[in-house]
């Protein structure tokens, strides 16, 4: 599905409140410019993205799988050193052996869905999009985990997430000291 030209360019320009200096601060977390970023949904300290949200298909019209985009640079090293010590499999055999955790996993599983349901009407007109109902990062199988990166950034944008707090518990420190990694200098 690919959005007219049009709709595209007001859609962007909508863009749920993103501002220049939003964007600008994101591109340099990633590095690149950001696709389909719908809005900043969590901020670090020091006022700047921490976690964004995205649409379920980008300008082009080409899904995106991930709803809540971890763009802390902070963060996203301290999570990657968790999925390199094995993380990713911790986590997912705690989903499957707790049964508390499970339940949290399925309960945030389809609320990831809504959400991407919502977005994808409020951008498309339509709730049928590709990967509308995939799990939290895109997963086809939810009950594994396949990114820690987005169960972080999904419990800091949708707090209750019991699953994903416990992951961002084993980070030591959750923003740096001083002040933000990814400020403009």
């Amino acid at each position: 599905m690919r959005l007219d030209g049009s709709r595209a360019t007001a859609r962007s320009a909508y863009a749920a409140g993103v501002t220049e200096h939003d964007r600008a601060a994101v591109a340099r977390q990633l590095g690149r410019r950001p696709r389909a970023f719908r809005r900043v949904a969590v901020r670090c300290p020091w006022g700047l993205p921490a976690v964004t949200e995205q649409w379920p298909v980008d300008d082009a019209g080409d899904p995106f799988p991930t709803t809540y985009y971890l763009t802390c640079r902070h963060l996203v090293a301290a999570v990657s050193r968790l999925e390199a010590a094995g993380g990713i499999e911790r986590w997912s055999r705690a989903a499957r052996d707790n049964p508390a955790l499970a339940r949290d996993l399925r309960r945030a599983t389809e609320r990831q869905r809504e959400i991407r349901r919502a977005l994808a009407l409020e951008r498309t007109g339509s709730a049928e999009v590709p990967a509308v109902d995939s799990g939290i990062g895109g997963a086809a199988r939810p009950e594994r985990l396949k990114c820690l990166h987005a169960h972080v950034a999904f419990a800091l944008a949708q707090p209750g997430y019991e699953l994903g707090r416990r992951i961002l518990a084993e980070v030591d420190r959750r923003w740096p000291e001083g002040r933000c990694c990814s400020a403009a200098t």
